[in-house]
């Protein structure tokens, strides 16, 4: 027997039900049993049932107890098997952690650090250098946000003295884009030395150019901040000769009245390109486009303005008036009903290609019907007369129009084409209106 197999145990087989032994009931020989038999449990009563087969199939046989099954310690290796490959769950475990603290440390600059932005990190650090002074820094950096004096101290000292809070800051800084860098550098307070530096241009009887301030740059590079430029120190100089803080100034008196630099003269200073806003080139794209639909949906509505001659109203119970101060005269159908608003309008099928005032499509099925089926006109004596221009007669009151005739319509007139019946009824107040204003004309 193999070593390796030494810790398996061959299950013992219990068999199943077969045919029925003759000596049942009786008790096995003490030679036969290889363990101590438990005394079954049998009533004290004279009286006792009869057993089962399976009962006693059940009480003849042999109770032991099962062998536990040891498991062996270390891989299991059968001959001619290659042993099994070890498990990398706890590599995949391993690495997995691994990349979420990446992520979480390629992710901590990008935290919420609160109402302090990396603009606002950065503005302070730069303007504290070049003052070394919290106070006018919170009195002259404008914000993201509106700090109080006590914030910034306490932001300043967290960049100083909190190692987690600042290193997240200066890795948030550094994010951010140069040219934002650059403006906000641009826009940093300015030292002690650098206005001294400005102080010693004259301001009485002289007008320096930028070219002064950019030999300034060039002289002092190192008492200057790298991000100032000739315009930035020629505007500033402008500010402080406007409050008089210039040395020059002090000599002269205060300037009064008309010459002192009012609000509307300050304005004048100011460049009006800086202020317009830059153009929006996808905004401008987005107008002319609705700019060319709103166009495009004034022609279409100028193209449908001959469909406003005939009105189409549904026919319901509700009987409405038949006419108003614009309806010469109505067509009425069982469905629908046009209004006539013009002198003359045209009769028959609409079409992609063809386009008539009536179209008698709303009424029922019309394709019998021509697509230009004829022409009802009202002549200046206020008659009405319909004109068949189709190919199938047009019935009036029963009797037919032919092709290219015509025929008087009157009040109460029933007009039949290819099966759709009609009442052509006369508006005779408004008719009786135009006789009597074209008589009057003429």
């Amino acid at each position: 027997m193999d070593s390796n197999n030494a810790n398996f145990v061959t299950p013992t087989v219990i068999p199943g039900p077969g045919p029925i032994p003759k000596n049942i009931g009786k008790r096995p020989p003490p030679t036969a049993i290889s363990a101590p038999v438990e005394r079954r449990r049998s009533s004290q009563r004279s009286i006792k049932r009869k057993k089962f087969d399976d009962e006693v199939v059940e009480s003849s046989l042999i109770k032991s107890e099962p062998k536990k099954f040891v498991k062996p310690e270390g891989p299991v290796q059968v001959e001619g098997v290659p042993p099994p490959p070890p498990e990398k769950k706890k590599l995949k475990s391993k690495s997995k952690k691994s990349k979420k603290r990446k992520r979480a440390t390629a992710d901590a600059p990008n935290k919420d650090l609160g109402r302090w932005k990396p603009q606002d990190d950065l503005a302070l650090i730069t303007a504290v250098q070049q003052t070394c002074d919290l106070k006018a820094v919170h009195l002259g950096i404008k914000f993201t946000c509106k700090f109080t004096l006590k914030e910034v101290q306490e932001r300043w000292y967290i960049l100083l003295y909190d190692p987690v809070l600042s290193k997240l800051a200066l890795n948030a800084m550094y994010q951010l884009h140069p040219d934002n860098v650059a403006a906000i550098q641009a826009r940093t307070l300015f030292s002690k030395e650098e206005e001294d530096i400005l102080k010693t241009i004259i301001s009485v009887n002289s007008q320096p150019t930028v070219d002064v301030f950019q030999e300034l740059l060039q002289k002092h590079p190192t008492v200057f901040h790298y991000a100032r430029t000739a315009k930035a120190l020629y505007n500033h100089w402008l500010l402080l000769k406007q409050y008089h803080l210039l040395p020059d100034q002090s000599v002269q008196p205060m300037p009064k009245g008309d010459h002192v630099l009012n609000f509307s003269d300050a304005e004048d200073l100011l460049n009006d390109e800086d202020l317009k806003d830059p153009a929006d080139v996808i905004m401008e794209q987005e107008l002319s486009i609705a700019d060319r639909k709103n166009k495009k949906e004034i022609r279409t509505l100028e193209q449908e303005i001959p469909k406003w001659q005939v009105l189409v109203d549904s026919v319901t119970g509700i009987s409405p008036p038949d006419f108003d101060n614009q309806t010469l005269a109505v067509l009425r159908g069982r469905l629908v009903r046009y209004l006539m608003r013009s002198k003359e309008i045209t009769l028959g099928r609409a079409t992609k290609d063809n386009l008539v005032d009536v179209d008698l499509t709303l009424e029922g099925p019309a394709w019998k019907i021509s697509r230009r089926q004829g022409v009802i006109k009202l002549r200046n004596n206020g008659e009405f007369f319909v004109a068949n221009e189709g190919k199938r007669p047009v019935y009036i009151d029963g009797k037919p129009v032919l092709s290219g005739t015509k025929q008087k319509l009157n009040n109460n007139s029933v007009v039949e084409m290819s099966g759709l019946r009609f009442i052509f009824l006369v508006n005779q107040d408004l008719i009786n209106a135009l006789k009597s204003e074209a008589q009057r004309n003429t």
